[in-house]
């Protein structure tokens, strides 16, 4: 069952304090995500971007524990949507692949148009030519002191032209 809580603004700026916060943070994005959205999350090693999809996960619906897929690329998860569906998470992590090619050939950006799936992707900035114009951007950033971060995330939109997307 998800969790019920505050979704985020489509734009917006939190500043974590924590592990935790970060990750309650997740919670309230999950909850503005719909089946078919992509997050494309970017930050240095250890900014918590791995933080951020745990509680992602976590507000999805997705019990079994959450790690980094850095050297598989990929992990699926079981999730459900906001009316108790069934919903895959893909959890991605790009830091490891030369380029979107590579992702293309591997049929990685196939998950990202899956209508009954949520696509959480780690290292997006590497690649945002593969990325869809629709989707959420999160960057995260260390702070001050070893547990702050800075994090700022929206989402964009793109419309449909004759069957095209337009920013």
């Amino acid at each position: 069952m998800t969790v019920a809580v505050e979704p985020v603004s489509a734009v917006g700026e939190f500043h974590s304090a924590s592990a935790s916060d970060t990750a309650r943070l997740g919670l309230r994005l999950a909850a503005a995500l719909k089946p078919g959205h992509l997050v494309a999350l970017s930050g240095d090693l250890g900014a918590g971007k791995t933080c951020l999809i745990q509680g992602i996960a976590e507000g999805l619906g997705v019990t079994d524990i959450v790690n980094s897929p850095t050297f598989v690329l990929l992990n699926l998860y079981a999730g459900e949507d906001a009316t108790g569906g069934e919903l895959t998470v893909y959890h991605f992590d790009l830091y490891r692949l030369g380029s979107g090619e590579e992702l293309e050939d591997i049929g990685g950006i196939e998950f990202f148009a899956d209508p009954h799936g949520v696509s959480l992707v780690e290292w997006a900035d590497r690649m945002p030519e593969v990325l869809p114009e629709s989707r959420w951007e999160v960057c995260l950033e260390h702070g001050t002191t070893a547990d702050e971060r800075l994090i700022r995330w929206r989402h964009l939109v793109a419309e449909k032209v004759h069957g095209r997307e337009i920013a």
